[in-house]
């Protein structure tokens, strides 16, 4: 089956540019296009896609409040958002909203088509200059929260460990290579310390480690 996608942006050349390029892939579809925010929500109503590539700056309702509204009422809609610069401030409080992560307007066909089959299959898009810029926005906000002891708890010595290096924004190679381990026994950990904290992918694990204190910026 192919992956349903919606493409959210007030700019007509990015609707259509990314549309012609997802269309040519075989496995994927581009079922609706949206002008702003609000018309997002309808399209992806109407559609019910599996992927929303959000803008996050548009009139009427921007990306950020739609990625909200979205994921409440439709947890099953990946979001990724789509943005000029990977600096861009908002990129903290749409990963907190919700989204699955973020892509550059400037990708090549190939990046975009690659993007989409990863959020599609459960993954997240966390490049390591957005994990750099979390940690940034962290610095500047402050010290943070106190880890919530009840759910960390729950988890094991290596997996703790685990999340530790998923937050400075390592890969499962990475993280295979790092603890001398098998990739399958990663991916195994990671999906254990997905279901015991109740997140929804690696990108909220990212911004739960840091929250709670286990990755303290600048270390």
């Amino acid at each position: 089956m192919s992956i349903r996608v919606v493409i959210a942006d007030d700019q007509k050349l990015i609707r259509e540019s990314f549309g012609i390029l997802l269309n040519a892939q075989p496995d994927i579809e581009v079922v609706g296009e949206a002008v702003n925010g609000e018309d997002a929500i309808r399209r992806i109503e109407e559609h019910q896609p599996d992927i929303a590539l959000m803008d996050i700056r548009m009139p009427v309702l921007d990306g950020l409040e739609a990625t909200r509204r979205v994921t409440e009422s439709r947890p099953d809609v990946k979001i990724i958002i789509l943005t000029t610069f990977d600096s861009d401030e908002y990129v903290y409080e749409a990963l907190r909203v919700g989204a699955n992560g973020f892509l550059l307007k400037d990708c090549s066909a190939h990046q975009l088509a690659d993007a989409v089959r990863t959020v599609a299959t459960g993954g997240a898009l966390l490049a390591p200059t957005v994990t750099k810029r979390l940690i940034e926005e962290f610095s500047r906000r402050g010290a943070p929260r106190v880890p919530r002891r009840g759910r960390i708890a729950d988890l094991t010595e290596r997996e703790t460990e685990v999340l530790r290096l998923i937050a400075q924004g390592m890969s499962n190679a990475e993280l295979a290579s790092h603890l001398v381990i098998a990739e399958q026994t990663v991916k195994t950990h990671v999906s254990r310390i997905l279901v015991k904290l109740a997140l929804r992918d690696r990108t909220q694990a990212v911004v739960f480690a840091y929250e709670n204190g286990l990755v303290v910026p600048g270390e």
